[in-house]
C-alpha cells in the first residue's frame, strides 16, 4: 500500500492545503524509517504513517519523537 498525503490527512483530520510540504516531508520520514526498521512496503498502513507523522508534527505539543505506541507497532510489522 502507497500511503498518500490525501490519506494522512484524512486520518488526522486536515482539511485543504494546509500544511502540505510539512506533511509530505513527516510522511517520507517515517516510511523511510518504517523501511529502514524492515517493514515490508505492503505492510505500511496509513494508520501507522499517520501515527509516526502526528508524533513528529506537534509545534511544541511533545518533543518532536517517535511514540512508544509507533516504535510497538513497527516493531511488529517488521516481523
Amino acid at each position: 500500500m502507497s500511503v498518500t498525503l490525501a490519506d494522512v490527512k484524512t486520518a488526522l483530520n486536515i482539511t485543504g492545503d494546509y500544511q502540505d510540504a510539512t506533511l509530505s516531508v513527516y510522511i517520507e520520514e517515517v516510511t523511510d524509517f518504517l523501511v529502514s526498521a524492515g517493514v515490508a512496503p505492503d505492510k505500511i498502513t496509513t494508520g501507522i504513517v499517520a501515527r509516526g507523522v502526528s508524533d513528529l508534527w506537534n509545534y511544541g505539543g511533545a518533543e518532536g519523537k517517535l511514540s512508544e505506541y509507533f516504535i510497538q507497532r513497527a516493531a511488529q510489522l517488521s516481523i
